[in-house]
């Protein structure tokens, strides 16, 4: 009997193990769905409603285009939300830090649910909403690079790209949840949805909020960061996580560089395309269909492309998305220009595809770029960085673009084929991380 003791603790200890992975997952996954609803549902009111509430001006365009401005705020904020986070995840734990990113979104989406608007408040009603937005960057700027740390530190390294691919549906599925309201809510007399329906999706957030919050409490730290706390090396005053980055900055630099490409791609099928396809004519509820769509296709498309990167590498996977990407970037406006509901839907659809091949091995690969000590720092960085480049002011520059040239699209697609470019560029510098060491520091 005392033979089978030890194994008996393995095999327990081995279940224990794979259960705290998969809660793990899960808590990444409520988090990530929070963080994307959240973000996203402001992205889409921005090309709606938040340039005739809070942006009022004699000339729509101007509207709209000064309501993507606070839209690229989030983004400026993203990357300061990375350093912030990265900085007390790498030196106080991933854990604690996920959970106040989840709580400062929560709060601060609610809280635009309510916030008067221009009429009411006159020019604090504008500036309070960009102060949410910015309060918004920061959270999911802390958000992303922790929780798909917690997954990978945790999982098989062989598995890393399938568990972290779970994580990573957050995306699609918040985003399939936001559209979801907002087609919900748009189908209101376009009198009341602008009085009080657009802010039903907002007040939502507080639901989700509190199932993750539930959820997040209940998961372990990451392993790797015990592993270093205990080695004494996480708790080094100097030189601080972000220090010790710069000092070395070819990493990320070129996590930011790989990311450009997908963000590029995000911005332009999402909350740009919505205010592009309006323009067009295209009615607004069958937008927001052609976007639930979008969001199934990344259902589907994120965690199946994440877990072939376990087999055939993160590098041949994101170049696979971002060659389709550049081959589609005119074939995809001249479907939406063809005014048919159809051939808009799958142009989005198909962008979607290339946009999921080059974005699901991103988090894998990134993580596997940085040591333990400032992977959080590096990886939300970088990620943060290449958000904000790549998307942050792309809808603004995308629609004063348009406007600018009565209305072409050829402007689009050259957006799209000097970021992908960049992309390209950066994953052909890139070693292949797959399966690399999390404990090894990784050279450069």
């Amino acid at each position: 009997m005392t033979r089978q003791e030890p194994v008996t603790a393995g095999i327990e200890s081995g279940r224990d193990h794979a259960r705290q992975v998969r809660k793990v997952a899960f808590s990444g996954l409520l988090g990530t769905v929070i963080e994307y609803y959240d973000f996203l549902l402001y992205s889409t009111m921005a090309a709606l409603v938040f340039g005739t509430l809070y942006f009022p001006a004699s000339n729509p365009a101007t509207s709209t285009i000064a309501a993507f401005g606070t839209l690229a705020a989030g983004y400026v904020a993203r990357p300061l939300g990375g350093l912030l986070f990265g900085h007390f995840g790498d030196r106080l734990g991933r854990k604690s830090a996920l959970v106040t990113s989840m709580l400062l979104m929560g709060v601060a989406s609610v809280l635009i649910g309510v916030l008067p608007t221009y009429e009411t408040l006159g020019l604090t009603a504008p500036l309070l909403l960009v102060l949410l937005r910015v309060v918004q960057g920061i959270a999911v700027g802390g958000e992303y690079g922790g929780a798909a740390l917690m997954v990978i530190e945790h999982a098989d390294p062989r598995r890393r790209g399938a568990w972290v691919g779970i994580m990573q549906m957050g995306s699609p599925l918040g985003s399939l949840l936001s559209n979801g309201a907002v087609a919900l809510v748009t189908l209101l007399p376009k009198e009341q949805f602008l009085a009080w329906g657009w802010r039903i999706p907002f007040l939502a957030s507080a639901v989700l909020l509190i199932i993750g919050l539930y959820v997040r409490l209940s998961v372990v730290e990451s392993p790797l960061f015990r592993e270093a706390v205990a080695a004494g090396e996480a708790r080094k005053r100097e030189p601080v996580p972000l220090v010790r980055v710069l000092r070395k900055p070819r990493a990320v630099l070129l996590a930011c560089a790989a990311g450009i490409g997908p963000f590029a791609l995000t911005a332009l099928i999402g909350s740009h395309s919505v205010a592009y396809a309006s323009g067009l004519g295209y009615e607004l509820p069958d937008i927001m269909r052609a976007h639930l769509l979008i969001s199934l296709t990344g259902l589907v498309g994120i965690p199946l492309f994440s877990a072939l990167s376990d087999r055939i590498g993160r590098r041949r996977v994101l170049m696979l998305g971002a060659i389709g990407a550049v081959v589609f970037a005119f074939p995809m406006y001249a479907l939406v220009g063809t005014g048919s509901v159809l051939a808009m839907t799958a142009a989005l659809m198909t962008a979607q595809v290339f946009q999921n091949l080059m974005y699901a091995p991103l988090a894998p690969m990134l993580s596997e770029m940085f040591g333990t000590r400032v992977r959080y720092t590096g990886v939300s960085l970088g990620y943060q960085m290449a958000s904000l480049l790549g998307a942050g002011f792309t809808p603004m520059v995308a629609a004063a673009l348009v406007a600018g040239t009565g209305g072409s699209s050829l402007p689009l697609s050259w957006i799209i084929v000097l970021a992908v470019g960049i992309s390209i560029t950066a994953v052909l510098l890139i070693a292949e991380t797959s399966g690399r060491d999390l404990r090894d520091e990784p050279a450069g």
